[in-house]
C-alpha cells in the first residue's frame, strides 16, 4: 500500500494531469476471436470509466462492470510464428528462441505487483492491456508511491520489430530493457535485479516455472529477461482496414476519405518519410531519432502557448472546455524537465532533444502522444507537423510547415484511425485472463513468515 503521507500528492497528481490533459478515447468494439468463444470486444478498449455526458440530468454510467471484465486464454504463439497481415516475420535471438512455456511464463511476470519493491506496480501498471498497451488516462507515467516518470509510456504493440528500445534507445533488445523499469527508482524501483531474482524465488507462484521453460534452470538475470521479451513479442497487432485494403488489395475496406488520407500521408505530409511503408508490410518507422522540436521547447522553457494555442481542460467528470494556455500557464507550477533524448545516451550535442520514430499501428488507441504526452489527440498532433513543429538549430530537416488544408488534416485522421489491427480483442482477452501477482500472507515480505532472508 501507498504510504498515507502521498496519497493525496498522487491524487492531486492524477487530478491534474487529467485536468490538464482532458482525453477522448475513441469508442470501438469491432474485432473478433479466433477461438471463436465468447469475450465482450468493447472492453478490448480505452479506460473502464468513461464520463462523457456526466452534465446532463438523464446522464447513465458507462462504467464497466469489473465482474463482466472476463479473459479468455490464447495460443499467442500462433501470433508470433505468423504475424497478421501487414507485418513482416519476427526474428527470435538465437540464445531465446520462443516457446510457449516462455510466454506464459513472461505473461505472469508481466502481471505481478510483486516485481516492485512495495509490491504495488507492475509492467502491467503502464501499458495497460485495453489502453493500447500504454495509459490513455496520464500524460506521462507514473511509478511506486506516485512518483513522476518524464515520459510517455510507449505501446508495446509489435515492440517485437524495435532496433532501439526506449524513445532515447538506450537499449537494443527486449531482453535487457525489462529491467530498466524493474530497478528504476521512479518506476518500480527493485534496488537490485539480485533482489528481484531473491523475490521471485521466494514466490510459490513460480515454483518450477523457470525450470520446465528453460530446461532446468532456475530464475536469474537472463531467464527473467528471456522470459518478459518472449511475451512482449507477442503482442503483435495489424491486420486492420488499412492492411486489407493496401496489402490485402480489399478495395471495400476503407473508405474513400480513408484513401485520401493515405494519399496526404506518402505526399504533402510527407509522414511516411519517418513512418515508413516497404512493399508488402509496414512498421511505420525507419528505425531513426529525429528532433521535431517538442523536446527542445520544453526543456527550454518555452511555454504551451508557443506549441499549441489552447488546451481542452476538464473541469468536472464529462465537462470540458478549451481553454487558452496563457491561462494555464499563469496558474501553474513553474517546472522544466530537460529531457534531451538521444543526447543522454551518446552525449553527441548534435543528438539533443531526438527521439526515437514510434509506430503509427494502433496509433488511435495509444493517446496521449509523443515522448512526454504533451497532445491529447490526434487533430492536435497533425496540427503540431502542419506548422513545421518548433523550430530551433537541431529541427529535423523532414520537419517543416505543410500548409495542409481542414479537409487535408480530416482524411489524415481518418487514414491514422485505419491503422487499428483486427486482432486487438484477441491480445487484449489473452491479457484480461493472466494471474495479477498481488502481496498475499504466503508470499515474502517482512510483516510475514515468509521473508526476503535480510
Amino acid at each position: 500500500m501507498w504510504r498515507k503521507t502521498q496519497v493525496f500528492g498522487f491524487a492531486a497528481f492524477v487530478w491534474l494531469i487529467v485536468l490538464f490533459v482532458g482525453l477522448e478515447v475513441p469508442a470501438q468494439t469491432s474485432g473478433t476471436l479466433e477461438s471463436g468463444q465468447q469475450f465482450d470486444a468493447s472492453q478490448a478498449f480505452g479506460p473502464g470509466d468513461v464520463k462523457e455526458g456526466y452534465e446532463s440530468a438523464d446522464y447513465q454510467t458507462q462504467s464497466r462492470s469489473l465482474l463482466s471484465r472476463r479473459g479468455l486464454k490464447q495460443d499467442l504463439i500462433q501470433i508470433v510464428e505468423n504475424p497478421p497481415l501487414g507485418l513482416p516475420a519476427v526474428a527470435f535471438p538465437a540464445d531465446n528462441p520462443i516457446t510457449r512455456a516462455k510466454i506464459d511464463l513472461g505473461r505472469l511476470l508481466f502481471f505481478d505487483r510483486r516485481l516492485s519493491i512495495n509490491n504495488t506496480v507492475s509492467c502491467a501498471n503502464c501499458h495497460i492491456p485495453e489502453q493500447g498497451f500504454t495509459n490513455n488516462e496520464i500524460s506521462t507515467a507514473v511509478g511506486v508511491e506516485g512518483r513522476l516518470v518524464i515520459r510517455n509510456a510507449p505501446t508495446l504493440y509489435n515492440v517485437a520489430y524495435l532496433q532501439h528500445i526506449f524513445l532515447d534507445g538506450r537499449e537494443i533488445s527486449l531482453e535487457n530493457q525489462v529491467w530498466q523499469p524493474i530497478t528504476a527508482r521512479n518506476e518500480m524501483a527493485a534496488p537490485s535485479i539480485g533482489y528481484v531474482i531473491n523475490k521471485i524465488k521466494r514466490i510459490s507462484d513460480y515454483d518450477g516455472l523457470f525450470e520446465a521453460a528453460f530446461d532446468g534452470r532456475s530464475a536469474d538475470i537472463a531467464t527473467v529477461g528471456y522470459a518478459l521479451a518472449s511475451y512482449q513479442r507477442t503482442l503483435l497487432s495489424a491486420d486492420s482496414p488499412f492492411d486489407r485494403w493496401y496489402f490485402g488489395r480489399n478495395e471495400d475496406a476503407v473508405n474513400e476519405s480513408v484513401k485520401r488520407g493515405f494519399a496526404v500521408f506518402a505526399g504533402k505530409g510527407q509522414c511516411s518519410v519517418c513512418h515508413q511503408i516497404n512493399e508488402d508490410y509496414a512498421l511505420f518507422i525507419d528505425h531513426q531519432f529525429h528532433n521535431t522540436g517538442l523536446g527542445y521547447a520544453v526543456s527550454t522553457g518555452k511555454k504551451d502557448a508557443q506549441i499549441k494555442k489552447s488546451t481542452r481542460v476538464q473541469l468536472a467528470p464529462g465537462v470540458f472546455v478549451d481553454m487558452p494556455n496563457e491561462t494555464i500557464q499563469s496558474v501553474s507550477r513553474v517546472e522544466s524537465f530537460n529531457d534531451l533524448g538521444l543526447y543522454r545516451v551518446t552525449e553527441n550535442p548534435a543528438d539533443r532533444w531526438k527521439f526515437r520514430t514510434q509506430t503509427l499501428r494502433n496509433v488511435a488507441l495509444t493517446a496521449p502522444y509523443m515522448h512526454n504526452g504533451q497532445f491529447a489527440t490526434l487533430r492536435e498532433v497533425i496540427d503540431f507537423y502542419d506548422q513545421g513543429g518548433i523550430p530551433n538549430e537541431l529541427l529535423s530537416p523532414f520537419i517543416r510547415p505543410l500548409g495542409l488544408t481542414e479537409s487535408e488534416k480530416i482524411d489524415l485522421e481518418r487514414f491514422l484511425e485505419s491503422l487499428t489491427g483486427q486482432n486487438v480483442p484477441q491480445i487484449v482477452a489473452d491479457a484480461f485472463a493472466a494471474q495479477i501477482g498481488e502481496l498475499s500472507k504466503d508470499d515474502p515480505n517482512w510483516a510475514h513468515q515468509n521473508t526476503l532472508g535480510f
